[in-house]
């Protein structure tokens, strides 16, 4: 039996595997990476490596074994048809008749186009009758506290979420949802909403970046159009700028704002507080 995370070099992927040597032979992990050389670190520590690519069904072939638990982590290639890629995986995974195939989604509760594609695999990996565990992962602290600079420099938060309010939690905290769904028992056939325990606003962002810095940030909300045009203009392609702009839109309507408690309780501690994520980025 082999735990097998795809995207395994990838900022989510890197801290599943990181918590799972802690739990685990490191011999029964396999990373799943495009690029050997990214996962040379990982290698040097015993774990085993198979290079394979979402959009090459071939390099899947042979991948699983019966038994596997398998983590899907979501493809950030929006524009390569991402719910196609997703379903190379499972379909490799139910060929091999794997014992559980967790997947990293989103909200049950988000109706932006970002959860387009996470609904069609969950409808993919449902109809596949594979034992599966949907974790539905809600929007990470560093989403925003890994682009201060913009920030810092204008002084100034802005968004187009209005009043909304986020449960955020940490990359870290997610990861080890996923790791206690890959190590634990009890776990086929579930659906987690995954948020974290304090939800915030913008507004109390900007605060929290004033306390930390000394200096005055402030939130300037402004329309979704405007953020669109904004993002377009710090180079992001139209279409990913509509996308997440449109996030915005529906943090405004609470969308993401999930209060299930399932990723403290997964856990068994409670998440990360914004707060301790603004300080680290602010120390790096």
């Amino acid at each position: 039996m082999s735990i097998v995370v795809t995207g395994a070099t990838g900022h989510l992927g890197r801290h599943v595997v990181e918590q799972l040597l802690e739990k685990v032979p490191a011999e029964q992990i396999t990373a799943v990476v495009r690029d050997k050389a990214k996962a040379a670190g990982l290698a040097a520590r015993g774990v085993r490596l198979a290079v394979a690519d979402y959009n090459a069904p071939e390099t899947f072939d042979g991948l699983f074994s019966a038994g596997d638990r398998v983590l899907l982590i979501s493809g950030n290639e929006f524009d390569k048809g991402r719910v196609r890629q997703h379903e190379v995986v499972i379909d490799a995974a139910r060929a091999a008749g794997v014992a559980l195939l967790a997947y990293t989604s989103a909200p049950g509760s988000l109706r932006a186009a970002l959860a387009d594609d996470h609904r069609a695999t969950e409808e993919v990996l449902l109809a596949s009758g594979l034992p599966y565990s949907l974790l539905r992962n809600g929007w990470y602290h560093e989403n925003y506290t890994e682009n201060l600079a913009p920030v810092l420099e204008h002084g100034a938060v802005v968004q187009a979420a209005g009043d909304g309010r986020i449960s955020s939690a940490s990359r870290a905290d997610y990861a080890a949802a996923a790791v206690a769904v890959l190590t634990g028992e009890g776990h086929e056939n579930t659906t987690y909403e995954l948020g974290g325990d304090v939800a915030w606003g913008f507004a109390e962002y900007a605060d929290e970046l004033s306390r930390q810095t000394g200096r005055e940030i402030v939130y300037n909300p402004v329309s979704v159009e405007a953020l669109t045009g904004i993002l377009t203009g710090a180079g992001l392609p139209a279409p990913l700028a509509a996308i997440l702009a449109g996030v915005d839109a529906s943090i405004e309507k609470g969308e993401l704002a999930v209060s299930s408690g399932d990723l403290s309780r997964l856990t068994g501690r409670p998440t990360t507080p914004l707060a301790d994520a603004v300080a680290a980025a602010l120390k790096d």
